[in-house]
């Protein structure tokens, strides 16, 4: 990666299929689509509906990605 990526801390308000959820971000009350990151799902690190997670978001603002919990 050749720019540091700044991560958004938010909070999971939806669980859906194949490891996505909808994340509401604390900065700018939006909600994004976010799915986890490979090492979280390597570690089979288990995100459930209320956690505060971290999201690092897409270039064009689409999607993010998870990549802690806590």
């Amino acid at each position: 990666m050749s720019t540091k990526e700044e991560s958004v801390p938010g909070i999971v308000t939806e669980a859906l299929p194949s490891t996505l959820f909808r994340v509401k971000l604390n900065a700018d009350d939006r909600e994004i689509l976010a799915y986890l990151a490979g090492r979280m799902r390597m570690h089979r690190i288990k995100v459930l509906i209320g956690d505060k997670v971290d999201v690092i978001l897409d270039p064009y603002g689409g999607k993010g990605r998870i990549v802690k919990r806590g």
